[in-house]
């Protein structure tokens, strides 16, 4: 009998859910740092985040304008953006006016997490970004457009917009407790985000996002996710879909942009990037609980898709990829953040397992 190992334990019993599975393999985590009051008639330009920033509208609106040559967004109270981190951007009461130097502004005049602009506080705005695992970035880079706009008008974005507000109320009050609840609720902001984004954009991204809202072939998807170790077909996997295999086959690469049974050793290499990341299990046994029948298929599998082998991506993960990093804000401040922190404060019980 195989040993379920731990990264297999989160699983929900009754049904799988993809995208909270790869999100928590990405290790993926909402962190808003501070934000925005202006008013009056300003401009800001930003540089290059470098990294997934996500902010929010909670009062008044202003123009978004990205260094890609796109159309300016009009963004307006309750909107909700990410972006991918690869464009400088600048935000705007007046597209025709000259914009100060957003780091200049947020280092001289920051006070207590929010900095402040103009004459007026006709405006506020709240920033941060998306903290991802060792191998999270290129993943959910690689699906995410330069922006993902979620109105506020739209049906989906009810439960964003209370969400919103409560943040805003975390932020301002400074509760006890209020570090938690601002990471739970900047958490599930992320998630809805992904969602309306799933739901209300059209053509998404080839790739897992866009698989994982594709009606036609989510069962097939939920069904490898709940059982990576199962030596799935691709009749299996057609017939679960209602359709036939060149027709599964053929939408399944169309959206994910891989086929099937490709996706399904990827998804198992990941999981199996993380367990060697963070568990101590033996190779052997981690190839079984794949799926695999021998270490040598699973080892040859993993080399041809990470491009080392299982052992020395062990020994290459204790040396270089460590719980803290260092990251420079938006303010140009130096700060040191340890994720593992960050990882209980999101997950209580955790907390009460640690004392």
């Amino acid at each position: 009998m195989l040993v379920n190992p731990d990264f297999l334990r989160h699983r929900t019993e009754m049904t799988s859910d993809p995208l909270s599975e790869m999100l928590s393999l990405l290790d993926a985590r909402c962190l808003m740092a501070g934000g925005l009051i202006a008013g009056g008639p300003w401009a800001l330009a930003f540089p290059q985040p470098n990294r997934i920033k996500i902010s929010a509208v909670a009062k008044g609106r202003c123009w978004l304008v990205l260094d890609n040559g796109s159309e300016p967004i009009l963004l307006e109270a309750g909107d909700v953006v990410l972006l991918n981190g690869k464009h400088s951007f600048m935000l705007t009461t007046d597209l025709a006016m000259e914009p100060a130097d957003a780091v200049t502004t947020f280092k001289e005049k920051k006070v207590n997490g929010m900095a402040r602009h103009g004459v007026g506080e006709d405006f506020l705005y709240i920033g941060g970004h998306i903290a991802l695992g060792p191998t999270g970035t290129a993943l959910l880079l690689d699906v995410l457009p330069p922006v993902i706009h979620v109105r506020a008008t739209l049906a989906e974005a009810g439960v964003l917009r209370w969400l919103l507000d409560q943040l805003v109320r975390e932020m301002a009050a400074g509760k006890p407790g209020a570090l938690l609840a601002s990471a739970q609720l900047s958490q599930l902001i992320f998630v809805q985000v992904l969602r309306a984004h799933i739901m209300t954009s059209e053509p998404l991204t080839v790739g897992w996002l866009r698989a994982f809202g594709d009606e036609k072939i989510a069962p097939a998807l939920r069904l490898m996710h709940s059982d990576p170790a199962h030596d799935w077909q691709l009749g299996e996997l057609a017939k679960s879909a209602g359709m036939s295999r060149t027709s599964f086959a053929l939408r399944f690469k169309t959206v994910a942009g891989v086929a099937p049974l490709t996706y399904l050793t990827a998804w198992r290499m990941r999981l199996a990037e993380r367990a060697l990341r963070e568990g101590s299990m033996p190779v052997s046994s981690l190839a079984l609980s794949l799926g695999y029948t021998s270490e040598s298929a699973f080892s040859n599998a993993f080399k041809r898709v990470t491009g080392i082998a299982p052992k020395r991506y062990r020994t290459s993960a204790a040396i270089n990829v460590g719980p803290i990093e260092e990251v420079v804000d938006v303010e140009g401040r130096v700060r040191t953040v340890d994720y593992r922190l960050l990882r209980l404060a999101s997950q209580p019980s955790a907390l009460s397992q640690q004392g």
